[in-house]
């Protein structure tokens, strides 16, 4: 009896230490991503790295009753199959005061056509999160609010603090 009390003791510690290196890494992963965008603080940067208003997407993203995103700033260039966790697709300006934008979130984004023909029967997937699918523009998507709030979730498309007025 003693030693299966003792085995599960010893197996609660394993799993709680096991739970917190996963939680680090995690705070790590974000940390590093910060790193990564931090310059893009000011749009200018962004613009000046190849990250742009693209015509028809061009406007701030709102869902009335939901939230909004804000103004995705693309980097055309980068649009494939490949995802790089420190080089995210989109930059995520939230409209603040006085109209200046802010930094908000990082978005990746996948061509899904691509995705697909390469034999891919799953979306791609990211911080242990899957890509979604979004249909009108035929694109897999993953946000990361690394910059603001988001009570919604870290990785939810619509913030409800941000908006487009």
């Amino acid at each position: 009896m003693k030693r299966r009390i003792i085995l599960a003791f010893a197996i609660v510690i394993l799993l709680t230490a096991a739970a917190a290196t996963t939680a680090l890494a995690g705070r790590n992963r974000m940390a590093d991503l910060r790193r990564a965008t931090a310059e893009f603080h000011r749009t200018e940067a962004a613009i000046a790295a190849g990250y742009n208003l693209v015509p028809g997407l061009d406007h701030c993203f709102n869902n009335p009753g939901v939230g909004a995103m804000g103004y995705h700033y693309i980097n055309t260039d980068i649009l494939d199959t490949e995802v790089e966790r420190l080089k995210p697709e989109a930059m995520v300006y939230a409209p603040g005061p006085k109209g200046k934008l802010q930094l908000g979130a990082v978005e990746y984004i996948v061509p899904a056509e691509a995705w697909d023909n390469e034999g891919n029967t799953q979306p791609p997937e990211l911080y242990g999160r899957h890509f979604h699918l979004n249909q009108d523009l035929g694109v897999y998507v993953l946000h990361v609010w690394i910059w603001m709030d988001n009570p919604a979730g870290l990785f939810e498309d619509w913030n409800p603090t941000v908006t487009c007025q």
